[in-house]
């Protein structure tokens, strides 16, 4: 459901503390850190599936723009 949202509608989702679940494999980087940082300011909880993929400095980077905030699934 929450794919076919804008990345702009999901930082706002984000920065206003609603949680969810997302198939992250078709966003890009960038895109999933500026979440991340919506998700880390609202106190939000979002957890992003298909990273099996992604290189572990790409994790990395958006784990901590998240501060605790993400939780990553295959």
């Amino acid at each position: 459901m929450f794919e076919r949202k804008s990345v702009n509608e999901l930082i706002e989702l984000a920065a206003n503390g609603a949680g969810f679940e997302l198939k992250a494999n078709l966003k890009s980087t960038n895109d999933l850190t500026t979440i991340a940082l919506a998700a880390k300011r609202g106190g939000a909880r979002i957890t992003f599936s298909g990273m099996k993929l992604r290189p572990h400095k790409e994790i990395m980077q958006i784990a901590r723009a998240g501060g605790g905030n993400i939780t990553f699934t295959d």
